[in-house]
């Protein structure tokens, strides 16, 4: 099937409604690049808009679709567009040459589904690229991943607050963790999470799946939120009333000039030093007793 690209260069601020606008007028896929060559954001976070200066959006439409029409469309809300045919190819393989298998610590392997298990006598969860975050790709889950392969105790009770694809949650369960509670504002991240506990054996019983007001109340061993600082900060009561005492948290999402704000917001934690990879940052506390 022939394709047609359609590129637009926008301010940073206009990248997200653009990206809706292509999605609206039929586009199979959105990326987005940052104009000045430096990164692509191929798994942002939910609700998160890249502010570069200025983005380049690019749209992948089906050349069947009406693509004068869709220019003219375009054209009134961009000067810069730019139209390219693209040459016929099997873009699913093409897509997904870009996953491959990842290794934390030394155990725990995150593999799609498409490809073999290098070690198959190792841990392992399946997860594929979907529309909810985290395939183990960003530093901020492969921090959390990487804590989780060296750190977690069999048998905790643990809270993924923010859970987006689940994997975090599914690597504590695969780790021996007794229960696992899924949290997230989002329908559709706890369909994913569902979805990708199921391809890896668990039930719905095995991983809980709820939006935040259907949570239970718990007393957690492990509470992890690896969403953005904003959110760390503003939900920290929560966070911890979910916390057993002596228990520990995890939070990620947020960059080196953000610890020390969302570590306020946890007066009653003891905070390990920050693990910091690439910009963003790993915070990993433990609970007061009183």
């Amino acid at each position: 099937m022939p394709w047609i690209q359609l590129s637009a260069y926008v301010p940073g601020i206009q990248s997200e409604a653009l990206s809706q606008l292509l999605t609206t007028l039929g586009a199979v896929s959105v990326t987005l690049y940052d104009a000045a060559g430096q990164e692509d954001i191929l798994e942002p976070k939910p609700g998160e808009n890249p502010l570069w200066k200025e983005t380049r959006v690019v749209g992948l439409f089906d050349a069947e679709k009406n693509i004068n029409r869709i220019t003219a469309i375009l054209k009134s809300k961009t000067s810069a567009l730019q139209v390219e045919p693209l040459e016929d190819k099997d873009w699913v393989r093409e897509w997904m040459q870009y996953f491959k298998p990842l290794c934390f610590g030394e155990r725990l392997w995150i593999c799609p589904s498409w490809c073999e298990l290098p070690d198959p006598n190792a841990l392992s969860v399946l997860l594929d690229p979907g529309l909810a975050f985290g395939t183990g790709t960003h530093p901020t889950t492969a921090l959390c991943l990487e804590w989780l392969a060296t750190h977690l105790n069999p048998g905790m009770t643990v809270v993924d607050y923010g859970c987006g694809s689940g994997i975090l949650g599914i690597v504590a369960k695969r780790l021996g963790a007794q229960s696992v509670i899924a949290v997230d504002y989002d329908p559709q991240a706890l369909a994913a999470t569902l979805a990708n506990a199921t391809q890896n054996g668990f039930s719905e019983t095995d991983i809980v799946c709820c939006l935040p007001e259907q949570c239970p109340d718990t007393q957690a061993d492990l509470v992890i939120a690896n969403i953005l600082a904003g959110p760390l900060t503003s939900l920290a009561p929560l966070l911890l009333e979910l916390l057993a005492p002596g228990g520990t948290i995890m939070l990620s999402g947020l960059l080196s000039s953000q610890i020390e704000s969302v570590q306020a917001a946890y007066p009653n934690v003891q905070f390990e030093l920050p693990i910091q990879l690439e910009d963003w940052v790993r915070l990993v506390g433990v609970k007061n007793q009183t």
